[in-house]
Formats: C-alpha cells, structure tokens, sequence
C-alpha cells in the first residue's frame, strides 16, 4: 500500500481540525488531526482523534491513533505496532483500524456516529459548528 496521500484529500481532511459540531439534543462531535511525522506507527504522517461525544462530554466513539492497543483475538498476543484503531463503544479500549484512504476513513467514522445516534434516537443534523482560531 501507498503509505502517502493524495494532495488534495489529505487537504480537506486536514480542514477538520479544531472543528465541533454540534448536534440535537446536545451530542457533538469533536475532530483534532496533524500532520505527523511518518513512522511505523503513523505510515500516513497523521496524527488524529475524530470523537462523538454525548451530551455529558463522555465520548460515546472514536477513532485515533494515541497509543497502540491489543491485538485482537486474544489477550496473550503482542500489542500492535500500528496505533490506528477505534473504540465502538463508550468503554472500548479500542480495536485495530485500517487506514485506507481519506474516503475510507471519513465514511467509517460517519457511518458509526450515524449508528450510535440512530441507537440514541437522535438525528444527524448539525445545528451549529465552531472551529477554533489558527
């Protein structure tokens, strides 16, 4: 795989940092990303935490690459050198991901914010954005 990405999508996924939106009935969804040094653990050069957060602020999902986490399929196996994964649930210590591409990344993210709300019985509509100052 082609660890380095495209110019222009790297660009819009980029355009995210420092951007809340705010969704009903008070959830909201917090995206940080960097550009990184490219390294074993971070093949892409990014840094990053995309989260749903419920209205308390507990993060109800994630996906980031913070620290690696455990293999899956066993508790005995060594923890993985790549720190992409994703946490499903509010009390996930996270599971590998596979960083593909830009589409790839922003539709997985989306698709699990679109799961949790619809089992929290609220929409997706964002009702107002903040980004904060460069």
């Amino acid at each position: 795989m082609d660890k380095s990405i495209p110019e222009y999508p790297l660009e819009f996924l980029l355009s995210f940092d420092g951007r809340i939106h705010y969704l009903e009935e008070g959830y909201w969804i917090k995206f940080e990303i960097k550009r990184a040094k490219s390294s074993e653990e971070r093949p892409h050069g990014l840094s990053y935490s995309f989260t749903l957060h419920a209205p308390s602020g507990k993060r109800l999902i994630g996906f980031d690459n913070a620290h690696s986490v455990a293999a899956t399929g066993s508790r005995y196996k060594e923890r993985s050198h790549i720190y992409d994964h994703w946490h499903r649930t509010e009390s996930d210590s996270g599971r590998p991901y596979q960083f593909v591409n830009v589409e790839t990344f922003l539709d997985d993210f989306f698709s699990e914010v679109e799961r949790v709300l619809q089992e929290h019985g609220v929409g997706t509509t964002v009702i107002a954005g903040e980004e904060k100052d460069s």
